[in-house]
């Protein structure tokens, strides 16, 4: 019994903390603010009593560039349409206090320019979730449908990488960073608890890659604009999250925290930013990984126009020495990520005959199956 008691007070200790703000906190946030000062202290004197603690929230969380700039009425404003996207969610009574502050409160993910998203997101994307009961299925609806709404694709010829949800809608393009960005906002402004997520570096050195993590009775993630129907948890990087290292800050899969933590999230675009919090979620990837049976390897594929050097969407068909089919389909073109390439499962040490066609091109090639970290590339041409 006792040891029980100790448990329930820790666990309730810890939970107080991830919702409460400290008054030394609020204080400390509100001499950083300068001239600003008096917009903060508007938002926390006005906010109705039932969002007191929302906006003590923002306001002890908030960083330095935050404090001395976003306004009160932007902040009042951010809080009611949260609290309402909460309150009219199905799964209110299934939402901890602490999950809503930190996932579905907060007005910005990362470092991206501060966006009054929330009333417009809420009325165009809330018609795409009527039917979904969990936050899962709603989030899982956002990914399959706002992308091509709002006509944003990824590319690697986007303005920046670290686009605000507006900045992506005006450019039609976007980052794995600024896609990422666009959904957690969209699954916010419904009542979604969302959060970004991500590592600098795959540990096969082949660059970072950001994602998006969902809350429902734990958390659950998606690749954005990279859905797979109706389900999360299914992504082109499982197997590389697999091999993430918890305890190298390079090869680490981080989360972001609004609420401060001791770790700071690694923006690879803006290594000088240090207000970004986060939490290691390494260990979670890697117990999800799956491991190939014995004396098999995943092969990976690119296509590529000879003329551009873009990636192309070629069909493709490997055969095995006796002439059959072992596999096919069709190579990742300039929509995917960059390192979301085609794979197939092969006898490690076979040779195998490779067929690509697109249109007229054609192209012909043997391989022998290798466990190697970088893709099988081919360029198609005339010949």
């Amino acid at each position: 019994m006792l040891r029980f008691l100790l448990v329930f007070s820790a666990l309730a200790f810890l939970t107080a903390n991830l919702t409460a703000a400290e008054p030394s906190a609020i204080t400390a946030a509100l001499a950083k603010a300068g001239e600003n000062r008096v917009q903060l202290q508007q938002a926390l004197d006005q906010a109705p009593p039932e969002h007191c603690e929302a906006l003590e929230f923002l306001v002890a969380n908030m960083p330095i560039r935050d404090l001395q700039s976003l306004k009160a009425d932007f902040l009042l404003e951010d809080a009611r349409l949260s609290y309402q996207a909460w309150n009219e969610s199905p799964w209110k009574d299934k939402l901890l206090k602490e999950v809503f502050f930190n996932n579905v409160l907060p007005y910005a993910s990362i470092n991206e320019r501060r966006d009054a998203w929330r009333a417009d997101f809420r009325q165009q994307f809330l018609p795409l979730v009527a039917e979904a009961k969990t936050p899962s299925a709603a989030a899982a609806l956002l990914n399959q449908k706002i992308f091509q709404l709002l006509k944003v694709k990824y590319s690697t010829a986007r303005p920046k990488a670290d686009q605000s949800p507006h900045e992506s809608i005006r450019a039609g393009l976007a980052s794995c960073t600024g896609l990422s960005v666009l959904l957690i906002d969209a699954c916010r402004s419904v009542g979604v608890p969302a959060r970004f997520a991500g590592t600098p570096l795959w540990t096969n050195k082949s660059g970072n890659h950001s994602w998006v993590e969902v809350w429902d009775d734990g958390w659950h993630f998606t690749g954005a604009a990279e859905p797979n129907g109706s389900e999360l948890d299914k992504a082109w990087f499982i197997e590389r999250a697999a091999t993430a290292l918890r305890e190298h800050p390079l090869h680490a899969i981080y989360a972001v925290s609004f609420q401060k933590t001791p770790l700071q999230f690694p923006l690879v675009w803006d290594r000088d930013i240090d207000y970004i919090h986060a939490v290691n979620v390494t260990d979670r990837y890697v117990a999800r990984g799956t491991k190939l049976p014995e004396g098999q390897v995943r092969v990976m594929f690119r296509a590529l126009d000879r003329e551009g050097g873009r990636r192309v969407a070629a069909a493709l068909s490997v055969t095995d020495s006796t002439g059959k089919v072992v596999f096919e389909g069709t190579t990742n073109d300039e929509r995917f990520d960059a390192n979301d390439d085609l794979k197939a499962v092969l006898t490690a040490g076979q040779e195998f005959q490779v067929e690509l066609r697109l249109g007229e091109r054609k192209r012909q090639a043997k391989l022998v199956a290798d466990a190697r970290d970088r893709p099988w590339t081919w360029a198609l041409d005339g010949n």
